[in-house]
């Protein structure tokens, strides 16, 4: 396997383990504390994941775009100033657990299919100054990792 097939699969991996990770780790979070918010504005432990999940059709739609169209332009996504302050609150817990763990295992599916070619596609995308199908998606294994630090210095937070 070359390198590039290997930095691929690493990324997949990444995507598909976070599953193992997140899911978990949410779930220890004391029910009484899922919903509060560290501070005002900041996002609860049951925000975070549900942003988690709300984000997967933006991947399938910016990987659609990518791989269909040559350097498209792909549009930011700020959830401050795009959704509701309380949106994500709005969203049933449960349901979001099962379309994170079924769209995630999607995706996964999905990006296992790729070519080289494919992971190389890129778009335009004002905040960045390279952006290809790889880095989207290796931007997706971190961002999970962000949200799950998140989530677990709120599952031990002592002084609410």
């Amino acid at each position: 396997m070359n390198s590039e097939n290997i930095r691929y699969k690493t990324v997949i991996e990444a995507l598909e383990n976070n599953t193992e990770i997140i899911i978990p780790l949410l779930k220890e979070v004391p029910e009484e504390n899922l919903k509060r918010r560290p501070l005002p504005g900041k996002w609860s432990a049951h925000e975070h994941f549900c942003h988690l999940a709300e984000v997967h059709s933006l991947f399938f739609r910016r990987l659609d775009l990518m791989l269909t169209l040559d350097n498209p332009v792909i549009k930011p996504y700020n959830p401050d100033k795009d959704d509701e302050e309380d949106a994500l609150l709005k969203i049933d817990l449960n349901e979001a657990l099962t379309r994170f763990a079924g769209d995630r295992k999607k995706l996964v599916e999905k990006l296992k299919n790729l070519s080289v070619e494919q992971w190389e596609r890129t778009a335009q995308h004002p905040e960045y100054t390279l952006y290809s199908v790889y880095i989207l998606f290796r931007h997706a294994a971190l961002h999970d990792m962000l949200h799950a630090y998140r989530i677990e210095e709120l599952r031990y937070k002592k002084d609410w």
